[in-house]
């Protein structure tokens, strides 16, 4: 700010005068800034959530471990051409 000051020969005093007229709406052509506002907020009780259900297991779990480290696990309803396409982008 001092350069700018010093280049166009303006007291630095005359820039915090100008800037605190401009917030306050006295300066012609500024328009003043919006006061923030603010909304009350309330916190409720969650309300109690059923337990989760369990789906039947159709089989085991497939655990699979790319040699970039990446760990796949996927159980026996796994649509073999996604997980190809999912492994094959994952060893690129």
């Amino acid at each position: 700010m001092r350069t700018a000051c010093e280049r166009h020969d303006v007291g630095s005093g005359s820039i915090y005068t100008w800037r605190r007229q401009a917030m306050s709406g006295e300066l012609a052509g500024v328009r003043k800034l919006a006061e923030p506002a603010f909304a009350e907020v309330q916190i409720s009780e969650q309300p109690a959530l059923p337990a989760p259900t369990v789906a039947a297991s159709s089989g085991g779990v497939i655990g699979i471990e790319l040699p970039s480290g990446i760990r796949v696990s996927v159980d026996a309803t796994v649509d073999a051409d996604a997980l190809s396409r999912v492994i094959g982008i994952l060893t690129r």
